[in-house]
């Protein structure tokens, strides 16, 4: 086994020089609330299965040659197995095999300075199944995001499986509103609200999306995770909180012409209630918005 001296030197390989993996594809229904999120877990779920039948069945030499594989069965785009030991040992490692397998990853930390590996191995020891959550680099976009890792144990193995949700950051919004706006100068707002409401207009990205509603009549002209919404007057909406967040939106673009503003509403790709942060800008009479999400 390597030293546990290497871990810092491995993950440092693992996240910078491991070739990016091909995106993982999401089924017809990704648009639909909580869908990416559904998608995502019962991908991850059967993965999992499999590689635990796997193991059963083949044991633990031709198991971990068959993880360890990046073009093999078990590695589907940013879902990948890896197996860690009860003493700590990283067995093996879809992602990054070269770097990580054989090394003692007890110690290991996420993005956020969470010690989850810590926290698999506890949850592992009293119980043969379970979730830990963290924020990992996803190679599909190269960029760090909330990882779910459903884990199962298998003797002294404990196999793992995760997937990503996207929690977009300050500046993604930032720069889908700006692009937004530009829309609404260049081919004009009828075309623009029809764009941001089109799931495949270019102005959905995972949970990022536009939404424009009219100063005045406080009227929704567009709402990409909710098109429904259009025509229907916003005012009286509250957030989860019974904040009258519309109303503040609307006074924010009169006074100010842009700004932000925090409220809790639901999440669009986990389905869940989240802190969400909107940056608004007016253009004419409408007042037009792109809110980021975090947990």
């Amino acid at each position: 086994m390597k030293h546990a001296g290497l871990l810092v030197l491995a993950l440092a390989a693992a996240l910078n020089a491991a070739p990016a993996l091909a995106a993982t594809p999401t089924d017809s229904s990704a648009g639909t609330p909580g869908a990416i999120e559904r998608a995502e877990a019962k991908a991850s779920a059967a993965l999992l299965a499999d590689a635990v039948g796997y193991l059963h069945k083949h044991g633990p030499d031709k198991a971990f040659t068959a993880f360890n594989d990046r073009k093999g069965a078990f590695v589907h785009g940013a879902r990948y197995v890896y197996v860690v030991g009860s003493d700590g040992i990283m067995y093996a490692n879809g992602g990054a095999p070269d770097v990580l397998v054989g090394v003692d990853v007890r110690d290991l930390h996420d993005e956020a300075g969470k010690p989850f590996m810590r926290e698999l191995l506890d949850k592992a020891r009293n119980g043969d199944a379970g979730v830990v959550e963290y924020r990992w680099l996803n190679r599909a976009n190269n960029h760090i995001e909330n990882k779910t890792v459903s884990f199962r144990k298998v003797g002294k193995y404990i196999v793992c499986v995760g997937y990503y949700i996207p929690r977009s950051a300050a500046e993604e919004a930032q720069a889908l509103l700006e692009k937004a706006v530009a829309q609404m100068q260049t081919a004009g707002v009828a075309p623009a609200y029809q764009s941001f409401n089109d799931p495949k207009g270019g102005f959905i990205r995972g949970d990022l999306y536009v939404f424009a509603i009219g100063i005045d009549d406080g009227k929704y002209r567009a709402s990409g995770a909710s098109p429904q919404l259009v025509g229907t007057d916003a005012r009286e909406l509250h957030d989860a909180a019974g904040k009258p967040l519309i109303q503040e939106i609307i006074t924010l673009a009169k006074e100010k012409g842009s700004g932000t503003v925090d409220y809790v509403w639901r999440n669009p790709a986990t389905n869940a209630i989240e802190a969400k942060h909107s940056l608004i800008q007016r253009v004419g009479d409408v007042l037009v918005g792109v809110g980021y999400y975090s947990k």
